[in-house]
């Protein structure tokens, strides 16, 4: 990972300057009452946007507190010359499952065109938004915190193709529902880039998706874009969502709540299994299991002792995906103590444990594990008989390598 470069901050006008300037302590006005990103544009009479036709990429978490969502309020708004949207997984207005999108149409709406940006990148993502004349492309996406989850490359695509399309982009920020304190996983591996990791950063970056944008700049991108990113006010590290007193959306079909965020970070692993990893249920990422699971994995499971977090024999019907229709066995997981739970540690013990006490346990055929771990690390030593600890601790050099990197990109 290269230190040579410096994330390009380019600012215009009293927000420009407040996004710039002060030391992350100064953002702070009160705990419980966050300003996103979109408010204080909104505040500032939307000068960053001034002189400029607009595009934005968002999606249905895109809203202000009083959940109107912000490309509605722009739309009405004579200060923004509003254009275009964009729309990533699941679609700007959220009518897509998991792996879909809405494609290119006019939103009933506002009568906006809204394009697809879904699994595109490069030259043909900047000839679409070459094509839509906006001059900014402004992104307002409330992520999940996790490296697989796909916001934050779409983010990353839609940087990378603004630049060689010339466009300005803005970032306006929203918190990282999980908190910011501290980064935690495996890092990627190059090698096994994708869609759910284009770069090296660790499972949990602990980021903000303006702290993202920045890193990505310095970082990544070998053409950096001309970029802002407008902070949020109020929000601190340690902040769950729940603490911000901001309104939470599903960003996605399988996210219904900030708890889920949480977990997620761990739990996703197991789409890299033949396990249900809870689709099709009202606990996504919470209940886990398959045919033929009995009460041995939640009681091994609890003998590891994960701080913050017990594990209880469950048992559940997925209504779709994997084991759709078909009641199975397994684990649900209980939060406690959310401050002191780590959630990819966590992951990595299911896994073990899963392997250790269910003969049927397996590996999807395709090895989803290594892109959602970003390596073969995980996998191989968990089919080398490898416990919790020995693989978490296979990760130490390179995530400290990434958390030094990380600190310079931080803003609150």
């Amino acid at each position: 990972m290269s230190l040579s470069r410096r994330g390009l901050l380019v600012v215009g006008g009293a927000l420009g300057a407040l996004a710039a300037t002060g030391s992350p302590a100064a953002a702070h006005s009160g705990h419980g009452r966050v300003r996103t990103g979109f408010e204080r544009l909104a505040a500032d009479g939307y000068a960053a946007l001034s002189g400029q036709r607009v595009g934005v990429v968002t999606n249905p978490t895109g809203i202000t507190r009083e959940v109107r969502h912000i490309v509605d309020v722009m739309h009405a708004d004579d200060r923004v010359d509003l254009v275009a949207v964009f729309g990533p997984e699941h679609g700007f207005r959220g009518t897509a499952q998991a792996g879909g999108s809405e494609g290119r149409y006019d939103d009933p709406a506002t009568g906006l065109p809204v394009y697809d940006t879904y699994l595109k990148s490069g030259q043909p993502l900047a000839d679409i938004f070459t094509a839509s004349g906006v001059d900014t492309v402004v992104f307002d996406i409330q992520d999940a915190g996790a490296r697989f989850y796909t916001y934050i490359w779409t983010l990353f695509d839609c940087m990378q193709s603004a630049a060689l399309a010339g466009k300005r982009f803005v970032v306006l920020d929203r918190p990282n529902p999980v908190t910011g304190r501290t980064a935690l996983g495996p890092v990627l591996d190059k090698a096994f880039s994708t869609f759910v990791g284009r770069e090296p950063i660790s499972q949990a970056h602990g980021m903000t998706v303006a702290e993202l944008a920045l890193l990505f700049n310095g970082e990544f991108l070998t053409r950096p874009v001309e970029l802002e990113i407008v902070r949020m006010k109020g929000w601190r590290r340690s902040d769950f969502f729940d603490e911000t007193g901001l309104p939470w959306v599903p960003p996605s079909p399988n996210m219904p709540t900030p708890e889920t965020a949480l977990v997620y970070l761990g739990t996703c692993l197991f789409e890299g299994t033949n396990l249900s990893e809870g689709r099709g249920t009202t606990r996504p990422f919470e209940l886990l299991g398959a045919e033929g699971v009995g009460p041995a994995w939640a009681e091994a499971a609890n003998t590891l002792g994960l701080p913050g977090i017990r594990f209880r024999e469950a048992y559940f019907t997925p209504t779709f995906s994997k084991f759709q229709g078909k009641t199975v066995g397994g684990v649900q997981l209980h939060v406690h103590d959310r401050a002191s739970c780590d959630p990819v540690r966590t992951g990595i013990g299911l896994l073990v444990t899963a392997k250790r006490t269910w003969s049927g346990f397996a590996w999807r055929s395709d090895n989803w594990i290594d892109k959602l771990t970003g390596s073969t690390k995980v996998r191989t030593l968990i089919d080398a008989g490898a416990d919790t600890d020995e693989v978490v601790g296979a990760w130490h050099d390179e995530l400290a390598a990434f958390s030094t990197v990380r600190k310079q990109y931080l803003r609150y």
